[in-house]
């Protein structure tokens, strides 16, 4: 909120970057502070590169990227009332500034999320108590920006599950920031953001209800899928469930 009004007077693709660019900063800095002052260690909260780091950040962005296109083609496949059609006049330079401003708002709401507030509360009480606690304030910062109670609910809940336990699982930023930037900038190409992207989704007049809620059940069907692959692939990394 801060930052995006002091960019305002930008035009809106350069106020959004500017804006996200910004905020990010402001919040590593937040996150820097508050891990010096606790004593931490970066690797306590996350944030030191390793060995896999590379790896499962593109692991991360595969499965992403597959989890959006696979909802997409789903609901077109179901519905025959979704159309994706190819934005005729789109151009490889189009793809750039949507690239990069979907990675930033990963990046930020990775920091904010699952770096320093998820692990401190994972070290004072438990796992599921501070994937609960994130998850909760992940949803209402969402709701206070406009976004319907039912789709924060279910659509950011679940996204935030899957990418708290992705953190924790792995002690790490990486996969979950993949994970993340992958899925947004999907739904960017698919046409799922409320704007064309390489795809446009058109839904026949009359029909928006009812495709959204099919979209939002084959969501959270894929959601949950992801949520147990995550835990069963990383089955020996257990979330704790005291201390």
């Amino acid at each position: 909120m801060f930052t995006s009004r002091l960019t305002k007077s930008l035009s809106k693709q350069a106020a959004d970057l500017a804006s996200i660019g910004a905020a990010v900063l402001l919040t590593t800095a937040l996150v820097l502070l508050f891990t010096r002052w606790n004593k931490y260690r970066l690797s306590d909260i996350g944030l030191t590169p390793g060995k896999s780091t590379v790896q499962r950040f593109a692991y991360g962005f595969l499965i992403g990227l597959l989890m959006a296109v696979m909802q997409a083609l789903t609901v077109a496949g179901i519905s025959s009332h979704l159309k994706l059609i190819v934005v005729s006049n789109f151009n490889i330079a189009g793809i750039l500034a949507p690239l990069i401003l979907y990675f930033l708002v990963a990046c930020r709401e990775e920091l904010v999320f699952r770096s320093y507030s998820l692990r401190t509360l994972d070290n004072t009480f438990s796992s599921v108590i501070a994937i609960a606690v994130m998850v909760g304030i992940f949803i209402f910062e969402h709701i206070i920006s406009g976004m319907p109670l039912t789709t924060a609910l279910l659509g950011v809940g679940l996204g935030g599950v899957l990418f708290s336990i992705a953190a924790l699982k792995t002690k790490g930023l990486a996969l979950p920031l993949g994970l993340h930037f992958a899925w947004n900038f999907g739904q960017w190409i698919v046409g799922f953001k409320n704007t064309p992207g390489i795809f446009n989704a058109v839904v026949d007049k009359g029909y928006e209800s009812r495709t959204e809620t099919l979209s939002l059940i084959i969501y959270t069907a894929i959601m949950l899928l992801a949520i147990t692959g995550i835990v069963l692939f990383y089955r020996k990394n257990r979330l704790d469930q005291g201390h």
